[in-house]
């Protein structure tokens, strides 16, 4: 991480001084104040008083722990992700073993050993051993994560009981200027404490389908990833996940809300299933609203509607308006997806639209979102490895996320993310950014299915694959020789 410039220590401490000590300074009268004789008077011990926030400390950083993982290697991939920096922090390579160890942060919200930190510090965990602040260590296993909001859920494989604990508050009542607290695991320095404020909320940085970041100038770094930010009633009112990279100052944290609605099922299930609509949106800008003659400015417009999908079966059409889903409004199209998101599938919901300028409600039967990252499945890691150890290639699913990015008309299919140089991949002029629709001429929906035909494809056989380019403007044929 790159040192900062400025150290606006002093402006915070002034700050803090003049927010927290005015209603004790309040209660007493005003001290004398000596003559002045021409030099600048030191100040009363009153106004040197600085609250301490030692009390708040010492109520909850026993509960926030050290995550210790050895991974396998290639995981992480939640790390580094254009600006944006994910900590797993202290990665170290392993000279014995394909593995590589680190250590993240987490914090206890069960006293029988429920840990919560990120996804992105328990991918790919061959082993994980939580440390406490009293010096005991814990081994423990994952009981679901969740890579699209990077949420994960440990359990102590020990029994133990009446562990200290936190629990989630509100994020939702918080206010950008609320004073907040991070500890965590900076650069494996445990039980750092850092103070800040609430800097933003309700960051999009591109991480994901689901962005909801509240966004802090508390000191976060490589390490802090799964580490609480609390609220001054010591309170979680967020996780530290990530930083702009060669910033100072600008982290981001899951809101404590988004992680509650989560924890049903992840401790019960191990994996998160979504509601679905199965349509396009986009954001409601004014002069579309204008153009539109409608007398809202925000909301979602129905760009693509999937055949055979809910939003299909319930009626949904091209340039239909969403303004509120079950009553909650909805401000934006990434506001949509996050709120169709926490529903359950199969059930009902009421969307509130606008079409050719006329308000009316539409009941719609929720589905089943596609598990396009292949979480549910117990071995999607070992399907690329088997791809990369025989042919020389890295797959991945395509989602809509990734189509609209890359130019792509469609989003199925295998997305090429590397190829090793001399392997056959490479000597079949395949390139990463390519998308295989086709494997002898049958579809190709996905990583896994182009995986099997690798597989099944015997030593010497040839496989025929058709590819899209970057940007879909062409279809091209290779032929992967088989070693």
């Amino acid at each position: 991480m790159r040192q900062p410039k400025f150290v606006l220590r002093s402006t915070a401490v002034a700050g803090l001084v003049a927010v927290l000590s005015v209603p004790a300074l309040a209660q007493q009268p005003a001290p004398a104040q000596p003559p002045t004789t021409g030099n600048v008077q030191p100040a009363t011990r009153e106004a040197q008083a600085l609250p301490s926030l030692a009390p708040l400390v010492d109520s909850v950083k026993s509960a926030v722990v050290n995550v210790d993982v050895t991974a396998k290697m290639g995981g992480q991939r939640g790390m580094g992700q254009g600006p944006l920096d994910r900590f797993f922090g202290g990665g170290r390579m392993d000279g014995r073993e394909p593995v590589r160890q680190g250590a993240g942060s987490g914090f206890i919200i069960d006293p029988k050993g429920v840990v919560v930190t990120n996804n992105h510090v328990v991918e790919d965990a061959v082993s994980i051993m939580i440390r406490m602040d009293d010096g005991r260590s814990f081994p423990a296993e994952v009981v679901g994560r969740d890579p699209l909001t990077d949420v994960a859920v440990l359990k102590l494989k020990s029994k133990v009981a009446n562990l200290p604990s936190v629990g989630l508050g509100d994020s939702d009542d918080t206010r950008v200027g609320d004073w907040v607290l991070a500890i965590g695991n900076p650069f494996g320095l445990a039980s750092s404490v850092s103070l800040g404020i609430l800097s933003a909320k309700a960051r999009d940085i591109q991480a994901g389908p689901y962005d909801d970041f509240l966004q802090t100038d508390a000191a976060i770094n490589p390490g802090n990833s799964g580490g609480p930010l609390f609220n001054m009633k010591g309170e979680v009112i967020g996780m530290n996940t990530a930083i702009v990279g060669g910033g100072t100052g600008i982290g981001f944290s899951v809101p404590s809300n988004l992680i509650r609605a989560l924890l049903p099922q992840l401790e019960k299930e191990g994996v998160v299933t979504r509601g679905f609509l199965g349509i396009g949106i986009q954001d409601l800008k004014p002069e579309i609203a204008k153009a539109l003659s409608l007398p809202v400015n925000e909301g979602a417009i129905v760009n693509d509607v999937r055949p055979g999908a809910p939003g299909a079966k319930a009626g949904l059409k091209l340039d239909d308006v969403i303004i509120a889903l079950d009553g909650q409004k909805i401000g934006s199209g990434s506001a949509l997806t996050r709120t169709v998101a926490l529903k359950r599938p199969g059930s009902t919901s009421t969307l509130t639209i606008y079409r050719n300028g006329k308000k009316e409600d539409v009941k719609v039967t929720l589905g089943t979102r596609p598990d396009l990252e292949g979480i549910g499945k117990n071995t999607p890691r070992e399907e690329e490895e088997s791809s990369k150890a025989r042919v020389g290639v890295s797959l991945s699913d395509m989602d809509s996320r990734i189509a609209r990015q890359a130019g792509f008309k469609q989003d199925q299919g295998a997305l090429i993310t590397d190829v090793v140089p001399g392997s056959p991949a490479e000597r079949a002029e395949l390139s990463p950014g390519m998308l295989v629709v086709e494997a002898n001429r049958k579809p190709v929906r996905n990583a896994e299915q182009l995986a099997e035909a690798i597989r099944a494809t015997p030593a010497g056989g040839t496989l025929l694959l058709r590819v899209v380019m970057p940007g879909g403007s062409s279809r091209l044929l290779r032929a992967l020789q088989m070693p």
